[in-house]
């Protein structure tokens, strides 16, 4: 018989999804075991430590691994539920959609499923991907029986269920935000929906299938980057028209059905940036306009690189005696978005590994949320506020809350990407 309540489950992947998501059941006294492949991080959330940033998640893990809810492992132990929150990347150039984790993830847990188990894939994925994991755990457990050759009388129940949260929020929407769940049949999605009603108190929808639920998130997320790809193609006609794109766009959202979103460097992580490219992906033909939007948006950083040049072209023909070698450049944040640690697909470190690359004088980083640069910048150096305060040239990435309370007093040029000290 199917459990009216779980009391027993498995998150594959402890990641910025999973491991908030695993403790936030641990949280509700279900005890959960969590598999990722990545020893070190297994290691310190068995301490009660986290391995990433995310407000008051320390907390949740400690206690919960405390009161012995919580445990990691790098090997999938049996379960009621598993849950796969492993990352899907693209592969080669043309943003082909990278199932493989989502895969290597099925062979592992295939071992242990037993019948009445429920999988529900959390990982956002492309149109179809939730029916390739029931083909390949079929394949690997041909004595069970799945969704697409048994329907409702099937032994494992299969649903997607994808994360709607937004980091450095995500203990508090977790639990607040709706949830979209797609099951491959009726009772895969009631199921799904017992399970995460154990902490979700927004509503659970339920959609016809999972692809469904699938698009649902790449639509969700595809929307916001056109919106976004317009402000950051407002702001660089402004530049070229000089205009000052803040002000023309505080004016334009005084229009009672006008709401211009604020450009950037870019736009970054693992969502945003990546799910309208799974939508092109299943209609490359038919996805013209969020081709174009993910084009600009991609092309953003390049476009602040070259504004970075132009001014130490400046700099050095209002300084003959100097030569790039001499200039400075500070730059402020590298991470994806405002207060947080997380340098996913960051257009801001992109824009900085490029510039350290090609710029032969220093580059400077204050980053307030990281502690150690990445390997992708040897020539740079992280700094304080204080200590960038003598560049000869500053550029505004990210606007984090520091750099919102503080501007570096100086009488150097300021490149804002964000509007916070140039406004």
């Amino acid at each position: 018989m199917e459990p009216k309540r779980f009391s027993q489950i498995s998150i594959i992947g402890l990641g910025y999804i999973g491991l908030p998501t695993a403790a936030m059941f641990a949280s509700r006294k279900i005890k959960v075991v969590g598999v990722d492949v990545n020893q070190s991080a297994v290691d310190t959330i068995n301490r009660g430590e986290i391995h990433i940033i995310e407000p008051d998640l320390d907390m949740v893990v400690h206690a919960a691994v405390s009161q012995g809810y919580l445990r990691a492992t790098t090997v999938a132990e049996p379960a009621e539920a598993f849950l796969i929150a492993v990352p899907t990347p693209f592969k080669g150039d043309n943003h082909e959609p990278d199932l493989r984790y989502i895969e290597a993830a099925c062979k592992s847990i295939a071992p242990v499923l037993q019948a009445g188990n429920l999988v529900v894939l959390e990982s956002t994925s492309p149109v179809g991907a939730t029916e390739s994991m029931a083909g390949w755990l079929a394949a690997a457990r041909p004595d069970l029986s799945f969704p697409q050759n048994a329907g409702e009388l099937s032994d494992i129940r299969i649903a997607h269920c994808p994360e709607r949260v937004l980091p450095g929020k995500v203990m508090q929407e977790l639990i607040t935000n709706d949830r979209v769940i797609g099951g491959m049949t009726p009772r895969c999605s009631t199921l799904a929906a017992t399970l995460y009603s154990s902490f979700v108190s927004g509503e659970c929808f339920t959609a016809s299938s999972p692809r469904v639920a699938e698009m649902a998130k790449l639509t969700e997320n595809s929307f916001r980057d056109v919106n976004i790809a317009f402000a950051n193609e407002l702001s660089i006609i402004c530049d070229r028209l000089d205009i000052n794109v803040w002000e023309l766009i505080r004016l334009a959202n005084r229009h009672p059905r006008v709401n211009v979103l604020q450009p950037g460097a870019g736009v970054g992580g693992h969502c945003i940036a990546c799910d309208p490219w799974f939508i092109v992906s299943s209609a490359p033909e038919d996805a013209k306009l969020i081709r174009t939007a993910r084009e600009v948006n991609d092309s953003k950083p390049h476009w602040v690189i070259a504004k970075v040049e132009a001014e130490i072209a400046a700099f050095l023909k209002s300084n003959a005696t100097k030569s790039a070698e001499d200039v400075t450049v500070a730059c402020y944040g590298i991470a994806f978005k405002p207060d947080i640690d997380d340098l996913r697909d960051s257009p801001a470190l992109e824009i900085v590994q490029s510039l350290s690359a090609s710029h032969s004088g220093k580059v400077l980083v204050v980053e307030p949320n990281i502690e150690a640069l990445p390997k992708t910048l040897p020539n740079a150096e992280l700094v304080s506020m204080l200590d960038a305060a003598e560049a000869d040239l500053h550029v505004l990435l990210v606007d984090h809350k520091y750099f919102r309370a503080l501007k570096p007093n100086t009488t150097a040029p300021i490149i804002d990407t964000r509007g916070i000290w140039t406004q």
